[in-house]
């Protein structure tokens, strides 16, 4: 189907731009969201009737998604969730909890279709997230999966909290194994005075005999 852009849309074209794409794209994304016109001669006509008003509103949207990027690009949130030892979360992270979290910092206008997340985060750790406030206008968001407020803190310094888990472990067994028994600690701890000791009753013995 044969499209004309309203705004500019990543890897097609500009406002005022005439593309091609898949009709079901066109008719499920572009055409509701008032992205997009069929480019029919009616529309064309009516898009050069209103070309100066649709890029005048599209540079105040931008300016505004320009002044709002300052205070989100860069920001990091924390998202506490349970895992397995390895990492591995029980359940996941949507684009639902990245906006709920943060709106809960203090960031608003941010909806679901800004987050650009290709799959729902399934592990712990750091994530980068893109997050369109305007289709010329993108920030980075980190997203700080973590099991617990001081897992976070850990992560946000760039510690890979399950390979220090891992270490500890590891040295705990290594330590674990190398303390001597109970019984060879006592048989080493048994000073040679209190040996002779135990021996002289019977020296004295012999001597009475």
């Amino acid at each position: 189907m044969e499209i004309i852009l309203l705004e500019r849309i990543e890897k097609l074209g500009g406002i005022g731009d005439v593309v091609t794409v898949k009709n079901g794209f066109a008719r499920n994304f572009l055409l509701p969201n008032n992205k997009a016109l069929r480019a029919n001669d009616a529309n064309r006509k009516l898009f050069e009737a209103n070309r100066s008003k649709i890029e005048a509103d599209n540079a105040e949207r931008r300016t505004d998604a320009e002044g709002r990027a300052k205070d989100i690009d860069g920001k990091q949130v924390v998202l506490i969730r349970q895992a397995s030892n390895t990492g591995q979360l029980y359940g996941s992270v949507s684009v639902r909890d990245i906006v709920d979290a943060l709106i809960e910092d203090g960031v608003t206008g941010v909806t679901k279709a800004m987050v650009e997340l290709e799959r729902p985060i399934k592990a712990l750790g750091l994530v980068d997230v893109k997050v369109k406030l305007h289709p010329e206008v993108a920030v980075t968001v980190g997203v700080n999966v973590a099991r617990s407020p001081d897992e976070a803190e850990m992560q946000k310094q760039g510690i890979d909290v399950i390979a220090a888990m891992f270490e500890e472990e590891q040295a705990e067994a290594v330590a674990s194994a190398l303390e001597p028994d109970s019984e060879d600690e006592f048989e080493e701890a048994t000073p040679p005075s209190e040996v002779a000791a135990e021996e002289a009753p019977a020296a004295d013995e012999d001597e009475e005999a």
